[in-house]
């Protein structure tokens, strides 16, 4: 935990006695204490707290206090109360991130947005349906609620982009609380969204709805900006925003769009950056028992194929994916050596974990699922990799569109004009 903690500013007993106060405020609250009780002990006795020390707080509770993630999700909305006004802002000599392009400044960009379309159109909506929940204000909270639906973006970028940096520095706590809220305002945008289309004439639920939807998109607005960005700031080189600001346009952006793309002042290229660029690269050739392929070869029949295909080691490591024309889910760079746990919600790693240790114990050699997302049917295979004396190597997930196969009729036996 120690490396969490910002050793430049701070003495190492200093920094113990106050994140333990921390931990016994977060505690004190768990019991039943107060916001009020809580936060003037708070003021009084810690005063200004830097974003290192929520983020070591948080991982600590988890790691050393066995509180699940999802109790301190639920207190997240708490203590982010007590700690606005009392987080120090970080200066930074110089400030690429208010570059245009750079990905915290599209964040903010978007934010901006966001908040635009929640506190002023979103709000004045809710506001004249709850005086009167007549057809057309209906629609217009659906078109609104529509729009808001594009916060996915915003959040698979945090999550599958920002997130594995950050565990790469050791920071899991924040990452998966945060996680977990992101899908809880998804749900609540859909949930608002079906109980308005067909409109049953529940306009004091409904109300309720959009003013949680409203109060939570804004405190994540706050959290990101307070506490998330500054710390990634704080963590994440130049090479790794480079990263993440190419990344981005895989996954989308949410209501605004950077205009120019961010190029650091320094002239020199990441290290590395050239020979992931080349597709050429590596040349050597793969021997397989039933033929010879050259890498570039391999990987072009790969991405060729009418599926999407992701492989995670015998240690769950994400270690490779096929990048064809057309993924159904967003995949990027930034998951290659990261835990296949840490690319799920909280809520949905269990399942994860139970198909592993299956695969692992032999119990199973394959699992399926299959969904419809709009007008796609998605199967989704997985299967236990084992070698020839039957050892777990990992598992392949197998993700394909099959809605085209199962729309076939008849027979097919010439070939089309």
């Amino acid at each position: 935990m120690s490396e969490l903690i910002n050793n430049r500013e701070v003495d190492v007993p200093e920094q113990t006695r106050r994140q333990a106060m921390l931990k016994e405020i977060i505690k004190e609250l768990h019991a039943g204490k107060s916001v009020d009780e809580v936060k003037a002990r708070f003021a009084e006795a810690v005063g200004d707290v830097t974003v290192a020390e929520i983020s070591a707080m948080e991982h600590s509770l988890m790691t050393e206090e066995g509180i699940p993630v999802e109790e301190v999700q639920r207190l997240c909305s708490v203590h982010t109360a007590i700690f606005k006004g009392s987080i120090e802002q970080i200066h930074r000599s110089s400030k690429p991130e208010e570059q245009p392009g750079h990905p915290v400044h599209t964040f903010k960009l978007e934010n901006r947005e966001i908040e635009r379309l929640v506190n002023f159109r979103l709000e004045l909506h809710a506001g004249k349906f709850a005086k009167n929940d007549s057809e057309e204000i209906v629609y217009k909270l659906l078109e609104d609620l529509s729009l808001l639906l594009d916060l996915d973006k915003h959040y698979s970028r945090k999550e599958n982009l920002l997130f594995p940096y950050l565990e790469k520095y050791g920071i899991y706590g924040p990452t998966k609380v945060m996680w977990g809220v992101d899908d809880g305002i998804r749900a609540m945008i859909k949930e608002a969204k079906a109980a308005l289309s067909p409109y049953q004439g529940n306009k004091e639920e409904i109300g309720g709805m959009l003013a949680d939807i409203i109060q939570e998109v804004n405190e994540m607005i706050f959290k990101e900006e307070n506490i998330l960005l500054p710390m990634a700031l704080d963590k994440l080189t130049e090479d790794e925003w480079v990263k993440i600001a190419r990344e981005s346009e895989e996954i989308g952006f949410c209501l605004a769009a950077p205009d120019q793309v961010w190029i650091p002042e320094r002239a020199a290229e990441p290290q590395g950056a050239a020979e992931e660029a080349s597709p050429e690269s590596p040349q050597g050739y793969i021997r397989f028992e039933t033929g010879l392929l050259s890498v570039h070869q391999l990987e072009t029949i790969m991405n060729h194929l009418p599926v999407d295909l992701t492989f995670i080691d015998e240690n769950d490591v994400v270690r490779y994916f096929s990048h064809g024309k057309e993924r159904i889910f967003a995949r990027t760079k930034a998951v290659i050596g990261r835990t296949v746990q840490n690319c799920h919600p909280p809520q949905s790693v269990h399942v994860v974990e139970k198909l592993l240790e299956d695969f692992k114990a032999g119990r199973k050699d394959a699992e399926d699922f299959w969904i419809n997302i709009k007008d796609k049917f998605i199967y989704i295979r997985y299967f236990a990799v084992r070698d020839a004396e039957g050892r777990y190597m990992g598992t392949l997930e197998f993700t394909q569109n099959i809605a085209p196969i199962r729309a076939l009729e008849g027979q097919k036996r010439i070939l089309s004009e």
